[in-house]
C-alpha cells in the first residue's frame, strides 16, 4: 500500500478526520476520532477497494439496464446524443 492508498483508507474508516501523512506515517490531528491502527487501515484498504469494484459493477449494470431500455424503444446512445439528452 502507498501512501495514497493509505490515505484513502484512513478515510474511509474515518470519515472527516484530521490527518496528516508523511512518509507513510499518520499525524494524526482529530479530536473526536481515534487514530486507526494499522491492522484497520489494511483491512479498511481491501474493503475500500470491494466497495469501488462493486460501485463499478452496479454502475455498469445500471448503463446495461439503461441501454437495454432504449434498445426495446428502439432508440440508442447515439439517439440520445443527437437529441442532447446524454
Amino acid at each position: 500500500m502507498n501512501q495514497q492508498e493509505k490515505g484513502k483508507a484512513i478515510q474511509f474508516i474515518r470519515p472527516n478526520a484530521e490527518f496528516a501523512l508523511n512518509d507513510m506515517k499518520i499525524i494524526w490531528h482529530d479530536q473526536q476520532q481515534i487514530e486507526p491502527t494499522e491492522e484497520e487501515i489494511a483491512q479498511a484498504w481491501i474493503d475500500y477497494q470491494a466497495k469501488v469494484e462493486t460501485d463499478l459493477a452496479a454502475e455498469q449494470a445500471k448503463k446495461a439496464a439503461a441501454e437495454a431500455k432504449l434498445a426495446a424503444l428502439g432508440l440508442t446512445t447515439d439517439d440520445l446524443k443527437a437529441l442532447g439528452l446524454n
